[in-house]
């Protein structure tokens, strides 16, 4: 055999040999490379999709709920419900809660349920039926009857920006009658001008944040 086809067979041999290695090489990093951008994409898909469950739970969490014992007086369902009641202004709304029927009536006779639809961002504290039960008939018939202090009493129970509990805990706000009411209490637990007892809080309505009281609150003269 000659010196020349020996050295041929020898790099035959040689490049079979590299040969298969190579191609394991590229065959290993491809696969490599495909499982690191399918383990990134994976990867970044669970972080979007975490970050939105996050921004979802945030949503959530910052949704309050009315509270207090009088909210189980609220029907469950219809205009009169808590989420019927947030489709519409604040007068409309009233006027779909059984609660709040003595209430509705008076801002009727005063005239006042345009204002109160049409208000921007306000707060009403709104006294329920029993609350009215408590002044004496003789003394109710003739404040329904005077339309001048009617209104002076219904405004007063009025605040022009919308008030949260946290806001209640201690504060002093201007009403649409041009004084001033106060409030004070924590963790659920409020009253208004130290007699009024909240008893199911912020309600919302299409225009305002209500709170039902027990007692009607009375302007200084």
């Amino acid at each position: 055999m000659t010196h020349t086809r020996i050295r041929r067979i020898a790099l035959t041999a040689a490049a079979a040999a590299v040969l298969p290695l190579a191609l394991s090489a590229c065959s290993d990093d491809g696969g490599d490379s495909a499982a690191s951008d399918a383990s990134g994409n994976a990867s970044a898909s669970a972080s979007a999709s975490d970050d939105s469950m996050a921004d979802s739970g945030s949503g959530d969490s910052a949704m309050s709920e009315p509270f207090g014992p009088g909210c189980s007086a609220v029907p469950e369902d219809g205009a009169g419900s808590f989420d019927g009641m947030a489709k519409d202004p604040v007068a409309t709304a009233a006027s779909n809660n059984p609660a709040l029927s003595t209430l509705v009536a008076a801002v009727k006779k005063a005239g006042l349920v345009d204002t109160l639809n049409n208000a921007e961002n306000i707060t009403v504290f709104a006294p329920t039926d029993d609350a009215f039960a408590k002044i004496p008939k003789a003394d109710l018939d003739k404040v329904l009857s005077d339309k001048a202090q009617l209104t002076k009493i219904l405004t007063y129970h009025v605040v022009g920006q919308k008030l949260t509990p946290g806001d209640l805990d201690s504060g002093s706000f201007d009403t649409l009658e041009k004084t001033k009411l106060m409030t004070s209490g924590a963790d659920e637990e409020y009253t208004v001008n130290d007699s009024a007892k909240v008893v199911c809080g912020d309600v919302r309505t299409a225009n305002a944040n209500v709170y039902l009281i027990d007692t009607v609150l009375m302007p200084a003269s």
